[in-house]
């Protein structure tokens, strides 16, 4: 399995969006008190490399839920030995025959959305928690950022998994 990076591209997309919305009509006022943010500090900055580099931070998160999402990939790295790539091959024709079987069970996007989810709720809410517990940030801080992460996983853990 290879990865395909128009879909990597198209689901970093998707932080990109949710944020939109997310720090704009939904939370923006919240989440500018909270993290202490004003209109003067958003005017002078650079817009161009924050929203390129977002994109890119967001094509890497979207690597790294793709074997959280798509459970079948685990089986690559187990089967990595001398003639799984053999077509003939004893093992070539088991791992062939075992994709054949399951490879699309829990491919759907309700799969890799409850992945998704779970990703942000034992990964990110840990991470940006405890830095924001240390910066001296809220818990109003820590669960508007915290849900956007979450929810953004819970769309690209989706999307990823139900591509087939």
């Amino acid at each position: 399995m290879e990865l395909n990076f128009f879909l990597i591209f198209a689901t970093g997309l998707v932080p990109l969006v949710v944020g939109a919305l997310w720090y704009g009509p939904l939370f923006n006022k919240a989440w500018m008190k909270e993290a202490e943010m004003t209109d003067e500090k958003i005017s002078g900055a650079n817009m161009g490399k924050i929203y390129g580099l977002a994109l890119l931070f967001s094509m890497f998160l979207a690597i790294g839920l793709t074997p959280i999402v798509i459970h079948q990939l685990g089986v690559f790295s187990v089967l990595q030995v001398p003639g799984f790539d053999e077509p003939g091959s004893e093992l070539n024709a088991y791992f062939t025959d075992f994709l054949t079987k399951y490879g699309t069970n829990f491919r759907t996007f309700k799969h890799g959305a409850l992945h998704g989810f779970l990703t942000g709720i034992f990964i990110f809410l840990p991470i940006l928690g405890t830095n924001a517990l240390f910066e001296r940030k809220s818990w109003k801080y820590i669960f508007i950022n915290v849900g956007y992460w979450s929810l953004s996983a819970l769309i690209m853990g989706g999307i990823i998994s139900a591509w087939a």
